[in-house]
């Protein structure tokens, strides 16, 4: 028991200093506005992906993240349905499926990216299928409204 409690009191210390390091950032107030990140999450998902403006476009940042459509191509044939490519983080990609889980869990109904996974849920689609594209979309709206923010800073 003591262990234990010497653990969890370990990893309190840690998410509180990932949370004091990640309020340095600029993109701090912006993430932390985002539905679904709470103060465990936000400070993983912008040590995760770290400097958002070395992704070129918001497919590089999906890329990344290991959850865009894989290709599957040949000629004139073009597969319809192609699994991720998973070919990127898996730790980002933990921590999407983390803020996917509460977004499913709270039910916002006014947050878009819960309209989008309640949308395809809805259509039957099979739970890693529901999750991966809202993740997708979740790291799209995550992308524009952080370079957004950050274009809008004063040169320095």
């Amino acid at each position: 028991v003591a262990q234990l409690k010497a653990v969890s009191q370990s990893v309190a210390a840690f998410q509180q200093e990932m949370l004091r390091l990640s309020q340095q950032l600029p993109e701090f107030d912006t993430v932390m506005e985002m539905y679904g990140v709470g103060p465990s999450l936000g400070p993983q998902l912008m040590a995760e992906i770290g400097d958002v403006s070395r992704f070129t476009h918001k497919s590089a940042i999906t890329a990344f993240a290991g959850v865009d459509p894989g290709v599957n191509e040949s000629g004139s044939y073009e597969q319809k349905s192609v699994p991720t490519s998973k070919r990127g983080s898996s730790d980002l990609r933990k921590t999407l499926f983390q803020v996917m889980d509460v977004l499913i869990k709270t039910h916002p109904q006014d947050d878009p990216v819960y309209q989008f996974l309640d949308k395809k849920r809805t259509q039957g689609k099979p739970y890693y299928v529901y999750m991966t594209a809202g993740a997708n979309k979740f790291l799209r709206i995550y992308y524009g409204r952080v370079k957004e923010y950050l274009s809008s800073l004063p040169e320095s």
